[in-house]
C-alpha cells in the first residue's frame, strides 16, 4: 500500500504524455504542464512548414487555421473565430481564451500564422515569384502559443488570451495590406487589456532580439530584464535597433501597452530560405521561457 500514491503518480504522468503524443501526431516524450518545452514547439514549427506556405486563401490556409484550432481546444482552451473580408479577403483571426474572473488583469499573447505569398527579398530574381516557406516568419511564433497553451501554469493570476492573427504579412505587394487581421481586432476590441506580447520570427538559431522602436519601453524593458535575470542577456540585447509595422502596432495606436518581440537580423526574410533548417527549437524555448517567466512573475496567483 506504500507505492499506491506513487503508482497514481506514475499513472497520471503516463496518461498525460500518452495525450500529448496523440494530440501532436509525432513520437517525443513531453514535460508536464508549466514547463515550456522547446522541442515541442520546433515539432509544431516541422508540422506547419510541412503544410507549405499558409497564404490566406489557400488550402494550407485552411488546414493550419483548423490545426490551431485543434490544438488549443484539445490544451482546453475556449476558441472563437473572429472573420471579416476586407476588399473580397476572408480573414480569420483565431482567439484562444482561458477566462478566470472579470476583476483579473487582462493579458494578450498573439502572433501571425500567414504567409507571404511571395519571395520579394530573395536573392535570386527568379525565386521572387515562388511563396515564402516561413517556417520562421510565421511559424516559429504560432508554435510558442501554442506550447504557452499547453504549459501554462493554471495559477497564472490573469485572463489570457492567446491570439492568432490572419493577414499580416502581405503588405507592399499589389492588393496586399500588413496587419489586417490585428487591425480588425483592435477595431472590434471590448475593453482594455494590461499588456500586449506579439511574437514574431523568435525562432532563428542564431538569436538577437533588439527592443523594437514602436514598442512600449517600460513593458520592454520588464520583458528584457526578464530575459537577463534567466540568463539570456545576449539573446535579448536591450538596445533599441529597429523600427517596424507588425501586430503590436494597432494595440500601440489604439494606447494599450504592447510589445514585438522580434529578430530583425534574420537573413532570411521574405525568401524562399525561410526554411525549417534555419529555425532551433533552442531559440523558440529561450523565448518561450522569457514569456512564461514574466507571466509567472507579474501575475503569478489567482
Amino acid at each position: 500500500m506504500d507505492n499506491l500514491p506513487h503508482l497514481k503518480i506514475t499513472l497520471r504522468n503516463l496518461i498525460i504524455t500518452i495525450i500529448l503524443i496523440a494530440g501532436a501526431g509525432c513520437n517525443q516524450t513531453y514535460k508536464l504542464d508549466g514547463e515550456f518545452d522547446g522541442e515541442r514547439a520546433y515539432a509544431d514549427v516541422e508540422y506547419q512548414v510541412s503544410l507549405g506556405a499558409r497564404v490566406p486563401g489557400s488550402f494550407a490556409h485552411t488546414q493550419i487555421r483548423e490545426w490551431i484550432s485543434g490544438q488549443v481546444k484539445n490544451s482546453g482552451w475556449l476558441v472563437e473565430i473572429q472573420t471579416v473580408n476586407i476588399n473580397g479577403l476572408d480573414i480569420f483571426n483565431i482567439v484562444a481564451k482561458k477566462e478566470k474572473k472579470e476583476d483579473l488583469p487582462w493579458v494578450i499573447i498573439g502572433a501571425h500564422y500567414d504567409t507571404r505569398k511571395v519571395a520579394d527579398k530573395d536573392p535570386v530574381f527568379s525565386n521572387r515569384v515562388q511563396p515564402v516557406p516561413g517556417a520562421n516568419d510565421g511559424a516559429s511564433g504560432v508554435s510558442i502559443l501554442l506550447e504557452l497553451s499547453r504549459s501554462l501554469p493554471a495559477e497564472i493570476g490573469a485572463n489570457i488570451w492567446l491570439v492568432f492573427f490572419d493577414a499580416e504579412d502581405n503588405g507592399n505587394l499589389p492588393g496586399g495590406e500588413w496587419i489586417l487581421g490585428s487591425r480588425t481586432f483592435v477595431e472590434s476590441l471590448e475593453g482594455r487589456p494590461e499588456a500586449v506580447i506579439i511574437l514574431d520570427m523568435v525562432g532563428d538559431e542564431d538569436l538577437n532580439i533588439f527592443y523594437e522602436k514602436n514598442s512600449d519601453q517600460n513593458l520592454s524593458r520588464e520583458i528584457w530584464k526578464t530575459a537577463e535575470d534567466l540568463g539570456f542577456g545576449d539573446k535579448f540585447i536591450a538596445f533599441p535597433k529597429h523600427r517596424v509595422i507588425d501586430d503590436h502596432l494597432p494595440f500601440v495606436q489604439a494606447g494599450i501597452p504592447a510589445v514585438d518581440i522580434i529578430d530583425l537580423d534574420y537573413p532570411f526574410w521574405h525568401t524562399t530560405g525561410d526554411t525549417l533548417d534555419k529555425v532551433s527549437a533552442e531559440s523558440l524555448d529561450i523565448v518561450g521561457q522569457v514569456v512564461l517567466t514574466w507571466l509567472r512573475t507579474n501575475y503569478g496567483s489567482d
